[in-house]
């Protein structure tokens, strides 16, 4: 058996998944159903009965409009309706509560009442050379070919100037590494790098295979022939034995199973036009098995570069998010602007980032960060005669093999893509920048806007220098910058010109030159007052405990992402805000009559203002509690005062000068807002312990405006 993995690794671990796949067909087959065009998880047989005898009387009523004919037709439509009132209300009280809480469950049973964003059934048709592509088969060709060899379509062309001759190396990485020893970013990571510091792989345990394999989500869709994970996850004392085996084994050959290197792709809308295959985005359905190798290798990784990655990385990376991403914006804008200075931002645009990754210069780069040969022997093999098919429908089309890029979906690609990035920071440490995958936000302060207009235009220049050398493709047409004016500018950026915008959406949020956040604040109370209304044409046929579900999944959670972004809004869109949420409170619980914090009383919550003060000061606990926090601690900066005053406070003050970007800032609020937080809270051993426990905490002092009574002609009290 030994020597059987040593010859073939991948080939013993496919005949193993192809048996196990012949056992679960022959004694658990998949079946077949047939589903109606607008079946619906209410109708019954009665009821599609009833609805076709609707039907044909009122086919006989258009034909002969006898006053009989329309009798029977009014009484048969009027008892469908109470028939489908009937059938909707058993339906939601015979529900199960596994089947509101159990998150797949619930969103094949609620989500078509609330929301058009449904898997769609739609055929895809799309136009090539002025013709109309329906075929399920051409279709997928026609993707497979595109998303294979995007570098073509995109017209990126590889600089050669930095290139060495390497005609007399025969070894693949030596070649590569002597190929790209020239190349700018090459020679900045060697520059800024610790040369003490390596990596290489090592091996693994049985119990952290075991791991690996619970953390498998049975919800995730895998390909058709695949293992099931339900099957991996209840043979796991036998599964976890043989991968373990075969890993490290890997590790030590420093191959990875060319078996597993295969992908199904399946093509993802976007926007814009539905007939235009650049429109989609190619998402990769990986083997389990596939998955559980790549994450023995992330794991291993990321920990060392950890340490390498910029700060300012934000993008898949563990403890930091896009809210935080935004907070250090947000309050650096509002500070220069407190300060009476100017601040602007350049958004960069890329095209098929992921898809345009140089597997050879990312390979150079990862010998310059120090990972040994071995490790990137390993790498190599899993990036190299990657093979991938297109499925449309029940159609695939033939294999092909991926030279460039890195597969989204797979569990390797998204860190592979943030070290392919990293030595940007090195090129442009003269100015900040904060990045989240693809997005590339340069921001920067000046006394003036002209001089944040020349620091753009600077800034640009080597932005988009770095794109071209690297192979990737930057749309300097797409392109927007937004300065603290609302004045006309114009800046020269990659030879465009482009005009400042008024406001501009970045990683989810419509930031406007004010930063009042009114446009964004809008969109989402018009978004959560349609979920609203569906709440209350649904409420009749569900209970309170249900009601409640929907409300929380659909209508605040509206107001859930980024909330310490925009917190600061003005006292109108908070009223609209609390409005929204008191009239989802007595839908859920028929009390028309109750003020809105009774109504939160007995619901065991508080308002959106409040829950948002309570992740203000979660954040806090997140940077006292873990040391790897950096920039949490440039939002919260903290005082060194060596003496024990009465007044002392953790947090250094400064001076500030206006409301709206002084006094309401995540820094002069945090420091208000954290001393009022009783010691029995601060002190919880761990991050979820003290979620739990500020859930119930309220400020007893009001800490900003929105908390303080207004009363008109009188002011705040």
């Amino acid at each position: 058996m030994t020597e059987l993995r040593k010859e073939d690794t991948g080939g013993m671990i496919v005949n193993a998944q192809k048996l196990l796949t012949r056992i679960c067909n022959k004694h658990a087959p998949i079946k077949k159903r047939y589903v109606r065009k607008n079946q619906c998880p209410f109708m019954n047989k009665v009821l599609n009965k009833e609805i076709m005898k609707r039907s044909r009387l009122r086919n006989n009523y258009l034909k002969k409009k006898s006053f009989e004919n329309k009798n029977k037709y009014n009484k048969q439509r009027n008892y469908c309706v109470s028939l489908l009132r009937k059938s909707k209300r058993d339906f939601f009280n015979n529900l199960k509560s596994n089947d509101l809480f159990d998150n797949k469950n619930f969103w094949h049973i609620a989500k078509p009442f609330f929301s058009d964003k449904n898997t769609s059934r739609d055929k895809i048709v799309l136009i090539e050379n002025n013709d109309i592509i329906s075929e399920d088969e051409k279709i997928a060709e026609i993707f497979n070919n595109f998303f294979a060899d995007i570098i073509s379509s995109l017209d990126i062309k590889t600089n050669h100037s930095f290139l060495c001759n390497t005609d007399h190396i025969e070894d693949p990485l030596s070649k590569i590494i002597e190929t790209y020893k020239n190349h700018p970013s090459i020679i900045e990571i060697l520059k800024s790098k610790n040369s003490n510091i390596s990596f290489q792989f090592h091996t693994i345990t049985i119990d952290y295979i075991a791991s690996l394999i619970r953390k498998l989500d049975t919800s995730k869709s895998t390909q058709k022939d695949d293992i099931p994970t339900n099957i991996l996850k209840e043979n796991i004392d036998i599964v976890a034995s043989i991968l373990n085996e075969n890993i490290n084994y890997s590790f030590t050959s420093c191959i990875f199973p060319e078996e597993l290197k295969i992908a199904e792709v399946i093509p993802i809308y976007k926007k814009d036009s539905k007939t235009d295959k650049s429109n989609y985005r190619p998402v990769s359905l990986l083997l389990n098995i596939s998955k559980i190798y790549e994450m023995s290798i992330y794991d291993q990784l990321s920990a060392f570069f950890d340490k390498i990655l910029s700060i300012y990385q934000f993008g898949f990376r563990k403890g930091v998010s896009a809210q935080q991403c935004l907070m250090l914006l947000i309050e650096t804008w509002k500070n220069s602007v407190d300060n009476k200075n100017s601040f602007g931002t350049l958004l960069t645009d890329l095209s098929k980032a992921f898809d345009c990754i140089n597997h050879d210069l990312l390979i150079a780069k990862l010998h310059a960060y120090g990972v040994d040969k071995y490790g990137l022997k390993l790498i190599f093999s899993n990036l190299k005669n990657r093979k991938q098919r297109v499925r449309i429908n029940n159609t695939w089309s033939s294999w092909k093999v991926v030279k460039f890029g890195v597969p989204q979906g797979s569990i390797l690609g998204p860190l592979l893509f943030n070290i392919y990035l990293c030595d940007l920071f090195y090129f442009i440490s003269k100015w900040p920048v904060a990045n989240y995958a693809d997005d590339t936000t340069p921001y920067f302060n000046g006394r003036n806007i002209p001089e944040v207009i020349d620091s753009i235009e600077q800034c640009a220049k080597i932005i988009f220098h770095w794109f071209q050398i690297n192979d990737m493709k930057a749309n300097s047409d797409k392109s927007h910058i937004l300065l603290s004016s609302e004045e006309r500018h114009i800046a020269m950026v990659n030879n465009n010109e482009i005009t400042n915008s008024y406001s501009e959406k970045l990683l989810g949020v419509t930031i406007d030159c004010k930063l009042s956040f009114d446009e964004h604040l809008n969109q989402l109370c018009s978004r959560a007052g349609q979920k609203l209304h569906a709440l209350a044409r649904m409420s009749k046929y569900m209970n309170t405990s249900q009601k409640r579900t929907i409300m929380k999944a659909f209508i605040t959670s509206q107001f859930g992402y980024c909330p310490l972004v925009w917190m600061f809004c003005s006292r109108t869109l908070n009223t609209r805000m609390n409005k929204i949420h008191e009239r989802a409170l007595r839908i859920v619980y028929k009390d028309y009559t109750s003020s809105f914090y009774d109504l939160l009383h007995k619901d065991e919550s508080v308002s959106i203002h409040i829950k948002n003060l309570q992740k203000l000061v979660t954040e806090i606990f997140k940077m006292k509690q873990d040391n790897s926090q950096e920039i949490l601690k440039t939002i919260f900066k903290t005082s060194e005062n060596k003496y024990s005053l009465r007044r002392h406070t953790i947090f250094s003050s400064r001076n500030i000068r206006t409301e709206h970007f002084g006094i309401e800032t995540l820094s002069h609020l945090g420091s208000k807002l954290w001393p009022q937080v009783p010691n029995s809270i601060k002190s919880s051993p761990s991050l979820s312990i003290f979620k739990n426990k500020i859930k119930k905490w309220t400020p007893e002092k009001y800490p900003c405006k929105l908390c303080k009574i207004f009363v008109p002609n009188l002011g705040y009290l």
